[in-house]
């Protein structure tokens, strides 16, 4: 009996999601096909399969390997659809746009997720799922030199990128202006482009504005000259051949996404921290790292327990700006800033002792995290846990429970954060058990240590980049002999031995 209801599932789920699809983006004629479901289509095909394969482009706003899986906002949108049709997904990583792309063109790829742009020049080559995300391209320049505020100012050497992810805009931009020139390279990504520019190694480039917002966090001189283009939206890339089947599922998914919040939730883990951007604070940060963390990371590393010491550090620096001395107006002291309450607790018998302050720092952090309803997922967990080591854990549950009687998701980061600040309003904390609080103040709090984390997370990357350089690359995801993404389509030769991650 159950081996029938299985199969009566595995046959009908892929006719209700053409359906369900259907009436989701008013594609009213797919009803008439709503017959029993073949492998003619090309959801019908994946479904069949079993697998959805995906083509990216390495980066940290599309798809990466990080220290013990697969990330990136374009590989977690990714996985969720996978996840939502039922299928196990591949993702097929490429350093090229035009690499990606001939895949695509081939048929060997179900669709492109890689931050790309809908411009009036793909939609006659293309196809594309829905918008979910909006961008501008910036002409990018040093601090401290000229700014240019239009294409006709640039005096130095402007190199983009050699694909027509940049290429375009540019073009557009400069029109019939001949005079003016640039450079491409197809040899570097535009994160080192933009580091060339934050020292001094390059007048110009081109970078969208979601990486700018990301890679400004480390290479804090980096500044914005002009819009290049007007805010483009970004959608996956389908074959212009594809039947509207898959085209249909992406309507639904992404409608589902949106309103149950978690495509805003995944926004904000990967770019909400990063938008607001502080030039003096983020300097002064990167050389702290340099001139002050290697005093104190033994010491991170040593009593982070089962956390990671780069977030432990992150904490300490925008308590104490890693200041073993620190101390408030309030009476808080040392680099975790500890009370004389907590630091009783925590066994914690000078406050100003680096290595004191640090051990109870953390574990009082651990003991936050373990009061934290165990139904609240990571990394929302974390972030929730942190509001509470700055404005105390009653406030914070004050806050949860505002934010739930608003009508938004208690847990949830994004969530609570928005509802923090409302501690502030008399009208709010009147009905409160532990009443007025800086609540905003808890928002800035967590917002900050999440881009020193950051920061911390990608500089560890570098250094460790020469070994994992040597380290075994991960299989690819078709292991087939005979399968055509093997094959050669004018790429670069390297290009066949690309890693593939399975997932």
């Amino acid at each position: 009996m159950k081996s029938d209801q299985a199969f009566l599932r595995k046959m009908f789920a892929p006719i209700l999601l053409l359906c369900r699809a259907a009436l989701a983006a008013g594609l009213l004629v797919l009803l008439v096909s709503c017959s029993p479901y073949t492998n003619d289509s090309t959801l019908g095909r994946i479904l069949e399969d079993g697998a959805l394969k995906v083509g990216s482009i390495y980066g940290r706003t599309t798809y990466y390997y990080g220290a013990t899986s697969a990330e990136g906002f374009e590989y977690e949108l990714a996985k969720g659809f996978a996840d939502y049709l039922g299928v196990k997904l591949e993702v097929y990583p490429y350093y090229d746009f035009r690499q990606v792309v001939a895949q695509l063109d081939a048929n060997r790829l179900d669709l492109v997720a890689a931050n790309i742009t809908m411009t009036e020049q793909r939609k006659k080559k293309y196809k594309f799922g829905p918008a979910y995300q909006n961008l501008n391209f910036e002409l990018v320049y040093r601090k401290g030199k000229n700014r240019p505020r239009d294409i006709e100012q640039l005096e130095g050497d402007l190199t983009i990128i050699a694909n027509d992810l940049y290429r375009e805009p540019l073009v557009e931009a400069v029109g019939d202006r001949k005079q003016i020139s640039w450079n491409e390279t197809s040899d570097k990504d535009i994160e080192e482009l933009l580091e060339m520019v934050s020292n001094d190694e390059l007048d110009y480039t081109i970078s969208d504005s979601n990486i700018l917002a990301v890679a400004r966090r480390r290479f804090p001189n980096l500044g914005i000259g002009f819009s290049v283009t007007d805010t483009l939206q970004i959608a996956w890339l389908l074959n212009k051949q594809t039947d509207d089947s898959l085209r249909a599922a992406l309507l639904e998914y992404f409608g589902s996404m949106q309103r149950s919040g978690q495509l805003a939730v995944l926004e904000d883990k990967y770019f909400g921290h990063v938008r607001k951007f502080d030039f003096v604070d983020t300097r002064a940060f990167m050389r702290a790292v340099t001139n002050t963390l290697p005093k104190y990371r033994d010491m991170f590393e040593a009593h982070a327990g089962d956390l990671d010491w780069r977030l432990i550090a992150a904490m300490a620096y925008q308590e104490s700006h890693w200041d073993p001395k620190a101390k408030s107006p309030t009476g808080v002291r040392g680099m975790m800033m500890l009370t004389r309450g907590t630091a009783k607790d925590m066994g914690v018998t000078k406050r100003t002792d680096a290595e004191q302050s640090i051990s109870g720092g953390a574990r009082y952090f651990s003991s936050l995290l373990r009061r934290i309803p165990a139904r609240i997922q990571e990394p929302d967990k974390i972030w929730i846990a942190m509001a509470a080591y700055n404005v105390g854990l009653g406030h914070l549950e004050d806050a949860r429970r505002i934010t739930e009687a608003q009508g938004y998701n208690p847990d949830l980061w994004i969530d609570v954060k928005k509802h923090l600040p409302l501690l502030r309003q008399k009208r709010f904390y009147q009905n409160t058990r532990y009443g007025y609080a800086r609540g905003d103040e808890a928002v800035n709090y967590v917002e900050n240590i999440r881009r020193y984390y950051d920061s911390l997370v990608w500089l560890e990357q570098q250094e460790s980049l020469p070994d994992l350089m040597q380290e075994e690359q991960p299989p690819s995801p078709v292991e087939d002999e005979a399968s055509p993404l093997e094959e050669d389509l004018d790429a670069p030769a390297e290009q066949d031995e690309q890693p593939m991650p399975q997932n």
